[in-house]
């Protein structure tokens, strides 16, 4: 079993954890800053860094690569398509890869970034700043469309994938939801639960992938509630859910 915890990095990035206890091997997940890594290393000794994964080139993500990579003997994984500090092994779609003895597969999701990709375990998705918890990533690169189709894909995971992405964005992607679906009660409810979580200190994730369908606005484009407001918002008929995703996109831009 893997065990995963966050550690926190900025203002509002995770950098994710996995611990594999029969080696005491480990890896992490987008380490935009080298010092939360190392801190846990020097606290937890006889701990071995093994696996650098990152999903996107942003420097908040990137940034701790080489010092870690210097300091230990991990092999950094990334985008093929992406100028990725330090990469050892370049990813595209489907490759498969094995990290603390299980297998991964990598997951092509265009939009943010146009070489993004996610780390796919069963039972465990890492995707970087295409899904969120109740939002999705801006659109630096790709296009609505790109993005619209790497998010389908997602939700067509299992529905009790766990999901971690790396910012803590779930108060502010629930109180767009919740303008987008007034009316959504799992929306409501899920604001509040979030709204005390903030209050206490605590984490919001990970997510699942069931609890998104039911309460994330950008994959429920295809609902009749939230294409009526995609079509109030502009005044036209978004026929198609990538339209009403597009809409949904440039309105939380300035949301």
């Amino acid at each position: 079993m893997i065990q995963i915890s966050a550690l926190p990095a900025f203002t509002d990035n995770y950098i994710w954890l996995l611990q594999d206890h029969s080696t005491r091997h480990c890896a992490v997940v987008d380490p935009g800053d080298a010092a939360p890594v190392q801190n846990w290393l020097s606290e937890n000794p006889g701990w071995v860094l093994s696996n650098i994964l990152i999903t996107h080139h942003h420097h908040d993500h990137v940034g701790g690569v080489e010092l870690l990579k210097k300091a230990t003997d991990a092999k950094v994984y990334g985008p093929a398509s992406e100028n990725i500090p330090g990469r050892d092994i370049a990813l595209k779609d489907n490759d498969r890869i094995q990290v603390l003895g299980h297998d991964f597969e990598i997951i092509a999701v265009p939009g943010h970034t146009l070489g993004h990709i996610a780390y796919y375990h069963q039972g465990l998705l890492f995707c970087g700043d295409t899904l969120f918890a109740a939002g999705c990533g801006r659109l630096f690169e790709g296009t609505p469309q790109q993005m619209h189709a790497s998010l389908s894909r997602l939700a067509a995971l299992p529905e009790d994938t766990q999901v971690f992405c790396t910012h803590e964005y779930t108060l502010s992607n629930l109180r767009f939801a919740a303008a987008v679906e007034p009316g959504n009660p799992d929306t409501l409810e899920r604001l509040a639960k979030v709204t005390r979580q903030r209050e206490a200190g605590v984490i919001t994730l990970p997510s699942t992938i069931a609890l998104e369908k039911r309460t994330n606005p950008f994959l429920r484009t295809s609902e009749t509630s939230v294409k009526e407001k995609a079509d109030e918002r502009t005044g036209t008929d978004n026929s198609a859910p990538d339209m009403v995703f597009a809409t949904l996109r440039a309105w939380k831009d300035k949301f």
